[in-house]
């Protein structure tokens, strides 16, 4: 199982970003997928969470109305739609799968 993501960079408060995560390895339609975010000196924690089919989806409380989680299955990725970013947006983003991480993309929101 492999899981890239990429898309993070430097953005001001109000702002928007995508992150991807480009999965292979496995039968990607058949797994529901997540995101996790970890800030410095906090635990890691759930962000938002999609079905295999992308029918379901879930999200933390600090982030509803303002991410969306979505897939293609054609392309074997996971997308996060950030919008109205916080300073406490600012984490490492993870894409997650069957006990495996990828190796995270650094969101900073600041101005």
């Amino acid at each position: 199982v492999q899981l890239v993501e990429s898309g993070g960079g430097l953005v001001q408060p109000g702002g928007s970003l995508r992150l991807s995560c480009a999965a292979s390895g496995f039968t990607f339609g058949s797994y529901g997928m997540r995101w996790y975010r970890q800030a410095p000196g906090k635990e890691r924690e759930l962000v938002a969470a999609i079905s295999s089919s992308g029918d379901s989806t879930n999200y933390a409380d600090s982030v509803k109305g303002r991410f969306t989680i979505s897939r293609l299955n054609a392309k074997n990725t996971v997308y996060l739609q950030m919008n109205s970013l916080k300073p406490e947006d600012t984490a490492v983003y993870y894409c997650y799968v069957r006990d495996f991480w990828g190796q995270g993309t650094q969101v900073t929101v600041s101005s």
